[in-house]
């Protein structure tokens, strides 16, 4: 991998490394932690300039790791013109969001907190602009949604704030679910999940009789991520948000995350009628429609938010067209309309902090009290209207050029009259913007008294509107980049040249049009939002409400009838369910001649058969007397053990003696303290009906059995058993694969254990809190117990069985790589003998002799099982891969050593540790219950004499 390669790992992984540190950092101060928020940021963007020569040039730089290569996952970025752009743009408003920020944010707002989540969420959209890899960009894409919600909902008092949280995430991460099916057809489709691959298959895509239905769930969720009609509702509602959240997310970041997605994929999806009618149709009516709903909005932040909404339609719309200059042209205003918008909602937030509103109707006169402000908001609101001069014009007219040239359904006018009716009504409410909150008389009833905020605060939209005004006057500036970015978007050697003046033009007359009725309605707003607040129209936000309360009563509804609260009903609909499925399977293929016959069964194998099954019928019929269908169980796990051992599976056998010896001992300490009955709760009619279920059941595993016991099949073994010694270091084939082969299987269920032994202790600590402990206080145990709680032969016993014990299991422990055992049965080995210490002498003796606590225990095995498997990735191996060598140590013949003994350490403690603490967490219910606990291991005292009874004295 090149060094441009590595780089752009260190890029992606610096916000999220970043994120760490704010929440640290905020205890040395405001300042600081907004510093420490901008340094992973600057260093991001410093790296990612140092590539963009070589971008520009034309180069793509790319790095790769493999992380699942048999699905097709891997690790990998590129950069490209396009990615160059939008990063740029992601690092760069990012760090004047930091600022902007500092000087916002109140003290009683929490920081590092904001900082956190703002680096959350820029590491999540470098991820979708650079990375190579669709289903990493699909992991991306769901980060920014999370991320996103954080951030709107940041403000928790607030309820609009947690609304529009909730439906922001609800809208895209439901487009973003369509958005992965379609991707993984796109993938398929192509044979790679590489974008570079993908990129290169637009034929064979637009070809494929999938296209289509690829197409529409990657627009659904483009759209719902930018925002497009009819999704475009719930960018509004996320202005709950601080301002410098809707600085950032909805100008320059999230809300165009679904154009750059258009963007990326246009070599791929473009240049169809399905493309062009659905793209640039939807992009058409969310611009006029967005920038309709603008004009009316006396909030200013929703003023701004549904301009969003119309310019993401302009975007989309130019896109949908499908030529090269329209691609140039969206590539150009999404440079444009990150600088104007940016300011807009830095200048709004600023009116809003000073004056304690955002109402315009409350507002006006501001240039004379905030002349900074209103020279920054000026200038921003006049780029967005599209005046001379000022960078939003230019690619306003190239948007009007190529509609102009635009034919919808062999209509040569629908495209041009509804571009020129979005750019007058953009016109309209970006002078409302200024003449309804700057100008006008000075005002003595606003809320509070305005004047221009510290330079800290107005610094990061100055900035912006002075690019405003570069760019509007020197465009060429801007040419290199936008040509590296059209030029990747198109997959075409472009070369544009921006200027100023483009002669007498058709786009010149509509632009004139639009400027010209934009100030008639300005003029005629007054009555026109009389007319408007009259009118009779649909409310996005209450159709969503509604929409959303009918699709939680049909889940309500629908969970009522499959979730009851009664294991009996999942289990019989998992189980019908599985038999049918079954059935349909073996009906519809059938299967094939046997190719092994029967082996002759011995009688007394025969004899323990019938046992098996006569022990396991008792059990079902008396599953009610608890005592007596637990010591049955007990039998039948033995019987399977002996069952292994025939079959010569030791190491099964093994395992299941210890682990069935184990699971007796704890359930007999809990039904101690349980009724000695089940009561009878179900009816005839249903006992027969979950026999009739069962018994299926039981058939179709044991047919299932049958056919793979008669047939010749395929399986893994052979490669486990050629490779356990060279491979793994050990004969034992069985403790490689765990270990080793399935080590990663190994380390989840070890971890698995450990939650549950916490869990058990965490339910019985919530359960003595409870009502159940009040009712085992008011109950008296003490009855009916027996006299001689700890035997002395049973004490005696334990005593000298317990060296011999651990013995024994460090003995299985050291064995397990060649010979049957390992560190799974160790631990459990090793468990029954503390367990019978438990037992004998008592929880209060033995609990003082313990060394080390079982919580430690657990958190100590599972992160050497760990450290074992990062060992394996510094030698270059894939996780948990063991290695292995032998030693020759004088006068001790030579042995070997594996890591996977280290390995196995972790899961024997992890195992251990699992095990007591449910001991423990048994003893505590009797202890909780007024038990006696005598320190002593019997219940009299050796030293002192016997008392005697009183008639012998």
């Amino acid at each position: 991998m090149s060094l441009g390669g590595h780089l752009l790992f260190v890029i992606a992984l610096l916000p999220f490394l970043g994120a760490l540190v704010p929440g640290l950092m905020i205890r040395a101060g405001r300042t600081v932690c907004a510093i420490s928020t901008a340094v992973p940021t600057f260093v991001a963007l410093t790296m990612l300039l140092t590539l963009a020569p070589a971008v520009l040039r034309g180069e793509v730089i790319q790095g790769e790791i493999e992380w699942l290569p048999q699905l097709g996952l891997s690790v990998s970025f590129f950069l490209d013109g396009l990615g160059l752009l939008f990063a740029c743009m992601i690092l760069g408003v990012g760090l004047l969001i930091t600022l902007y920020a500092r000087f916002y944010l109140s003290g009683e707002d929490p920081m590092g907190q904001f900082y956190t989540y703002l680096l959350l969420f820029q590491g999540a959209m470098l991820g979708i602009v650079i990375s190579d890899n669709i289903l990493l960009l699909l992991i991306f894409w769901e980060l920014t949604s999370l991320s996103s919600f954080l951030l709107i909902g940041y403000w928790k008092h607030l309820p609009e704030g947690r609304q529009g949280a909730r439906m922001a995430l609800t809208v895209t991460g439901g487009g973003g679910l369509a958005m992965i099916g379609g991707m993984l057809i796109l993938g398929n489709i192509a044979g790679s999940y590489n974008l570079t691959d993908i990129l290169q298959a637009g034929e064979a895509i637009r070809a494929s009789e999938w296209y289509l239905p690829a197409l529409i769930l990657i627009l659904l969720g483009a759209f719902t991520k930018s925002a497009q009609f009819p999704f475009h509702f719930w960018l509004p509602h996320a202005m709950a948000a601080p301002t410098p959240v809707s600085a950032y997310l909805h100008s320059a970041t999230m809300v165009k995350a679904g154009v750059f997605l258009m963007a990326r994929m246009w070599p791929v999806l473009s240049g169809t009628d399905a493309w062009f009618y659905i793209v640039a149709t939807t992009g058409l009516v969310t611009m006029v429609l967005g920038a309709l709903i603008a004009l009316f909005k006396d909030d200013l932040k929703a003023l701004l938010a549904f301009s969003t909404v119309s310019h993401l339609g302009l975007l989309t719309m130019l896109l949908g067209f499908g030529t090269e200059a329209a691609a140039v042209a969206a590539v150009f205003h999404i440079i444009n309309h990150l600088t104007f918008k940016a300011a807009l909602f830095m200048t709004a937030g600023i009116v809003d902090h000073e004056t304690h509103t955002r109402d315009i109707k409350r507002l006006g006169g501001l240039r004379h009290l905030m002349p900074v402000t209103f020279v920054i908001g000026t200038v921003a609101a006049l780029s967005m209207a599209g005046i001379p001069l000022f960078n939003g014009f230019l690619s306003k007219e190239m948007m009007l050029e190529e509609a102009s040239h635009t034919t919808w359904l062999d209509s040569h006018y629908v495209v041009p009259v509804l571009a020129t009716l979005g750019a007058l009504l953009s016109v309209a409410y970006s002078f409302r913007f200024i003449a309804h909150v700057f100008l006008g008389p000075v005002r003595d009833d606003y809320p509070h008294k305005p004047h221009d905020p510290p330079f800290g605060m107005w610094a990061a939209p100055a900035l912006l509107a002075v690019l405003v005004v570069v760019i509007g006057l020197a465009p060429f500036l801007a040419d290199g980049i936008v040509a590296a970015a059209a030029s990747a978007v198109t997959g075409a050697e472009l070369e544009p040249h921006l200027k100023i003046w483009h002669g007498v033009t058709p786009a010149l007359y509509m632009s004139g049009i639009a400027v010209l009725g934009g100030l008639a309605l300005l003029a005629l707003h007054r009555p026109l939002d009389r007319a408007w607040l009259a009118a009779p129209r649909p409310e996005a936000k209450a159709i969503f409400d509604a929409l959303v309360a009918g699709a939680v009563t049909l889940t309500r509804r629908i969970t009522e009838l499959g979730h009851n609260g009664a294991i009996s009903r999942y289990l019989a609909i998992f189980t019908v369910t599985a038999v049918g499925l079954g059935w349909i399977a073996y009906a519809g293929a059938g299967l094939s001649e046997p190719t092994r016959g029967l082996l002759p069964v011995p009688p007394v194998i025969a004899v323990g058969w019938i046992m098996l099954v006569v022990a396991t019928g008792f059990v079902v019929l008396q599953h009610r007397q608890r005592f007596l269908a637990l010591t049955v169980l007990g039998v039948i796990g033995l019987s399977i053990s002996a069952g292994f051992a025939y079959l010569s599976a030791p190491d099964l056998a093994l395992t299941q003696i210890s682990v069935e010896t184990v699971t007796i001992m704890l359930l007999l300490l809990a039904l101690h303290y349980m009724p000695q009955t089940t009561p009878v709760e179900s009816s005839t009619v249903r006992r027969v009906r979950d026999g009739a279920i069962a018994g299926a059941a039981g058939l179709g595993v044991a047919g299932l059995a049958y056919a793979f016991l008669r047939r010749d099949i395929d399986t893994i073994s052979d490669f486990h058993i050629a490779n356990s010694y060279e491979g793994g270091g050990g004969t034992n084939v069985v403790n490689v694969i765990l270990v080793d082969f399935r080590g990663y299987d190994t380390y989840g269920e070890i971890i698995v254990l450990g939650i549950a032994g916490f869990v058990i202790y965490a339910l019985m600590h919530a359960l003595l809190d409870g009502p159940a402990g009040r009712r085992l206080k008011n109950t008296d145990y003490s009855r009916n117990r027996s006299r001689d709680r700890h035997p002395l032969m049973m004490v005696v016993v334990t005593r000298v069985l317990m060296p011999i014990a651990v013995v024994v299991g460090l003995y299985i422990f050291l064995r397990g790589h060649n010979e049957p055992g390992g560190g799974f049965v160790a631990g459990l080995v090793i468990s029954i003998a503390l367990l019978m210490q438990y037992m004998a002498s008592g929880f209060a003796w033995t609990q003082e002799r313990k060394k080390i606590e079982y919580h430690t225990m657990i958190g100590l095995g599972v992160v050497i099982a760990g450290l074992t498997g990062v060992g394996s990735w510094l030698a270059g191996r894939p996780f948990l891969t063991s290695s292995y060598t032998y030693v020759h140590l004088p006068p001790i013949e030579e042995f070997e050593l594996a890591t996977a003994a280290l390995f196995d350490l972790g899961v024997f403690l992890t195992v251990l540790g699992a095990v007591m603490l449910m001991l423990y967490s048994l003893s505590r219910i009797a202890r909780f219950a007024g038990e006696t606990l005598n320190p002593d291991p019997m219940d009299f005292d050796p030293r002192q004499p016997a008392v005697q009874p009183q008639g012998e004295r």
